[in-house]
């Protein structure tokens, strides 16, 4: 105000939104805190907010940021756009790191420890260019797909869509870490990345369900 950047009444108005998103948040949390105390026995082990809460799925989505990890905030902290901004991140990284000192062609497809396709080194740069391609053309796809019969489309897609995206990091690392010899097989990897996130997918998904239906 005293650089005449803003009035008095443009800080105020700020300000009265900053209070009323404020205020809405404490008798949030003041409601938890009655439901809570109107329980005959709780503890901290077997304690479940959301069990609390009457609009589960927009709770979660609203307060992703301070949920601990567990298998259910897994799915909404791994298909945010900071994670997929900071796989893309890894990727352009990576690439740029080790591009001087790879060898002009590089493997991009592999049988048995003996690379079996090569490509011109540049190709370490479409990475973070297919992680963008998967988020902004792929991803609506898929979402289209998922939604016409099922309720957690926009999470799975999310999550789908960011767990692509990591294949695309760790068939790149792959590559510079066999083109030094550090790696031979990449099917192993790629099995147990896929196997860990489908199973907390797949368990995400339950404990959702089985939270909902406690509540409703």
């Amino acid at each position: 105000m005293i650089s005449q950047k803003a009035t008095l009444r443009e800080t105020l108005e700020r300000q009265n939104e900053v209070l009323k998103s404020q205020i809405t948040d404490l008798n949030q949390a003041k409601f938890l805190c009655e439901k809570m105390l109107d329980e005959e026995s709780i503890s901290y082990e077997k304690l479940q907010v959301e069990q609390y809460v009457t609009e589960l799925h927009g709770y979660w989505k609203d307060n992703q940021t301070v949920f601990k990890l567990d298998s259910v905030s897994f799915l909404y902290i791994w298909g945010s756009m900071l994670t997929w901004t900071t796989i893309t991140a890894l990727c352009l990284i990576l690439g740029a790191l080790s591009y001087s000192k790879l060898p002009t062609e590089i493997p991009v497809q592999w049988s048995k420890g003996v690379a079996t396709s090569l490509v011109n080194k540049n190709w370490i740069f479409i990475c973070p260019v297919i992680c963008i391609t998967i988020r902004y053309l792929l991803k609506p796809f898929i979402y289209a797909k998922l939604q016409m019969n099922n309720d957690y489309g926009e999470i799975i897609t999310e999550y789908l869509t960011n767990y692509m995206c990591f294949l695309v990091l760790s068939v790149e690392m792959f590559s510079i870490l066999f083109v030094f010899g550090a790696v031979k097989s990449v099917v192993v990897l790629l099995f147990v990345n896929t196997a860990v996130f489908i199973g907390l997918l797949i368990i995400g998904l339950v404990k959702m369900d089985l939270r909902g239906k406690e509540i409703l």
